[in-house]
């Protein structure tokens, strides 16, 4: 499974979309095995997004999706901003951290996104 990729769409309107609803500018967003990008995406956004893709398998999908929002609320809660609970998100953390490395994919160890804390 490590060495899955997700398949990249680019010059979608679905980031467009979710950013009216979501608390930051969505640029990309990975959904199954899909990444929507609102332009041409760069290898540290694909990188990023790659990330997000291999936390999904590992969880099912589902239970990544249900995991992120249980999450983010629990940061709104902490922090009082939408914005600041997206960054505070565990699997945010650990994109974030290792979205310029890219030889990461091929080490990182599964449920890796867990030594990160809200």
């Amino acid at each position: 499974m490590k060495s899955w990729k997700p398949w990249f769409i680019e010059h979608s309107k679905i980031p467009v979309w979710l950013s009216k609803v979501a608390p930051i500018e969505i640029h990309a967003i990975s959904i199954g095995p899909f990444v929507w990008g609102r332009s041409e995406l760069s290898e540290t956004t694909r990188n990023h997004e790659t990330i997000h893709f291999q936390q999904q398998l590992e969880l099912l999908f589902l239970f990544f999706y249900l995991l992120y929002g249980i999450f983010w609320l629990i940061g709104l809660i902490k922090y009082h901003s939408g914005k600041g609970a997206y960054y505070q998100i565990p699997f945010e953390q650990e994109a974030y951290s290792n979205e310029k490395n890219f030889q990461y994919l091929s080490h990182r160890k599964m449920y890796f996104w867990r030594r990160y804390k809200i």
